[in-house]
């Protein structure tokens, strides 16, 4: 039997008093990252048993709107390209990709 490999993905959060995220650290010591800071995470997690997606979205009180709505565009994007890994659905993918770029048209995130 071929001995297998345990990857660990930490994630800390620091909350103010009123438990707001002040601010996100995360390490990934398989990607070479070591309690980086962030100012934003998006998790999803499919629950196989419930068939349902469980999430933790997380921004700090200090995440600027513009950076955010960078973010979540090319959080999108990855999205995109994720589900055309994982389906091979090509006109789906391509409907995602539409859809980001009227996304960032729409908030002015690409020129014209």
């Amino acid at each position: 039997m071929a001995k297998t490999h345990h990857s660990d993905i930490k994630l800390s959060v620091e909350l103010d008093e009123n438990r707001v995220p002040e601010k996100l650290r995360w390490s990934a010591q398989d990607g070479g990252v070591d309690n980086e800071e962030a100012k934003a995470m998006l998790l999803s997690i499919w629950d196989s048993n419930k068939q349902e997606t469980l999430r933790i979205d997380l921004w700090t009180k200090d995440m600027p709107v513009d950076e955010m709505k960078v973010f979540f565009h090319q959080t999108l994007v990855a999205m995109s390209d994720t589900f055309h890994k994982a389906t091979q659905d090509e006109k789906m993918t391509a409907t995602m990709k539409d859809f980001c770029d009227y996304f960032a048209e729409k908030l002015e995130l690409k020129k014209k």
